[in-house]
């Protein structure tokens, strides 16, 4: 039992917090600017246990989806559902308890939130299917890891509106820059089996790529944000050290290193959440 446990925490990536912080901040941050501060306790815990909950489903559908190119990259070889320590069926079967969970806090929200969760579930369900067929399939994992942004303006207000689209449209160049990074780490062996990454498509434009979708990223959340926050010296300190962040993270990755755009992609969470603290920040100073 201690063994299979341990087997579970592996698939979903217990060890490895990145993932759901990545998804976390941008999520947190649209219920700070949706609510025009603090959300409240109950959603505040809905959208954490709801991201951590989701991010650990999807590696499981991911693992099974992929066990057989999986085998084939050194990297992620001894996953549990590759390497044969856990079967499909299993795997499947956390995975969809994991995801009623979700929905279970879901439930407490309200109507047009639910309806928009079906959306989200059926993206997440798409994306680790996206990379035979879609050249950037970062771009199908941009909408899945920026859906938790309509959701939660959907939690506080009841509605969907323009600025929720223009912050996940934002969110979307930040993922895709993030996970191209991620992509690096494995073109070799992705070329070999033939799976299709934006790391291959980009070919040596790569890191030039990387660094426009940053840019893209801050512009589009700068310019779309709220006045009230813009006219914050605490949001530009906060964005002006995810652009030194965006910087750094060009320096790592410019000569196309495993170690290095690895570790560009590991730390890329610090960056979604000094833009959350300067819009939290802002809001608190009012």
């Amino acid at each position: 039992m201690k063994n299979k446990l341990a087997l579970y925490l592996q698939l979903i990536r217990w060890n490895r917090p990145a993932g759901w912080l990545l998804l976390l901040w941008p999520t947190l941050s649209a219920l700070w600017v949706a609510s025009h501060g603090f959300p409240g306790w109950h959603l505040l815990t809905v959208f954490t246990l709801g991201t951590i909950l989701m991010r650990s489903a999807g590696c499981c559908v991911n693992d099974v989806a992929d066990r057989d190119f999986d085998r084939h990259v050194k990297r992620t070889a001894q996953r549990p559902v590759t390497s044969g320590a856990l079967s499909v069926r299993e795997a499947l079967i956390v995975g969809a308890v994991l995801a009623l969970l979700a929905f279970g806090l879901v439930l407490t929200t309200n109507t047009a939130t639910i309806a928009w969760s079906f959306a989200a579930l059926a993206i997440a369900l798409a994306y680790p299917f996206a990379k035979r067929y879609v050249s950037m399939p970062q771009a199908v994992l941009g909408v899945a890891f920026s859906f938790g942004i309509p959701m939660a303006f959907a939690a506080v207000q009841s509605r969907v509106p323009l600025l929720a689209w223009l912050l996940l449209l934002g969110n979307l160049f930040w993922v895709v820059a993030y996970d191209t990074e991620y992509a690096m780490v494995d073109r070799d062996d992705d070329l070999k089996i033939g799976m299709k990454t934006s790391a291959i498509t980009l070919g040596r434009f790569d890191v030039a790529a990387v660094m426009l979708c940053y840019a893209a990223y801050l512009v589009v959340w700068a310019w779309a944000l709220p006045d009230m926050l813009r006219q914050s010296p605490v949001f530009w300190v906060a964005m002006g050290v995810a652009l030194l962040q965006a910087l750094w993270h060009g320096w790592l990755i410019r000569r196309r290193g495993r170690e290095d755009c690895f570790k560009a992609f590991r730390i890329n969470h610090w960056l979604g959440f000094a833009v959350f603290a300067g819009i939290a920040l802002s809001y608190l100073g009012r």
